[in-house]
């Protein structure tokens, strides 16, 4: 099954346009994707506080609550501000291993300003789930989603 990431671009915003409270805008946005994205177990956000990324809305089994700046794909990602994607978890040099099914994972930072505030995560059961078109298509909806929280609060250091 393929994700429609057009129409859940509409979706997401529909959800959102209006809203105005951080924490209602997250929770909805992170049910939606992980309602729609196929052939996933997990998926959240996770908040940078300080040093530490602590976990925030997510859909899935209950996960790591922190995870050290630079460690795992999260940390990894965050510190680098760059998009992370991998075939296979078990092949990432210092993975944390939150759940022990999750095989693939992308996971996408989320910047304001130049900084990041926070990573959206996605892990999935299926080796190499996770396409370049993929990661284009969820990189342009964290965008949008960034751009509204961005609208109605200008300081999103203090996100959630």
């Amino acid at each position: 099954m393929t994700t429609d990431y057009d129409l859940l671009d509409k979706q997401l915003e529909a959800l959102i346009d209006g809203e105005t409270d951080l924490l209602a805008m997250s929770a909805n946005m992170v049910g939606l994707l992980f309602a729609e994205i196929s052939d996933i177990n997990w998926l959240g956000l996770y908040l940078l506080r300080a040093d530490d990324l602590v976990l925030g809305p997510f859909q899935g089994n209950p996960a790591c609550v922190r995870i050290p700046l630079g460690q795992g794909v999260c940390g990894t990602a965050a510190r680098n501000a760059q998009t992370i994607r991998t075939d296979d978890v078990h092949t990432f040099d210092g993975h944390i291993a939150c759940d022990p099914a999750s095989r693939s994972e992308i996971v996408v930072p989320l910047q304001a300003r130049g900084k990041v505030f926070a990573v959206l995560d996605i892990d999935s059961p299926q080796k190499a789930r996770f396409s370049q078109e993929d990661q284009v298509r969820i990189e342009k909806l964290s965008l949008h989603f960034v751009q509204r929280l961005a609208s109605v609060k200008s300081d999103l250091n203090e996100f959630i």
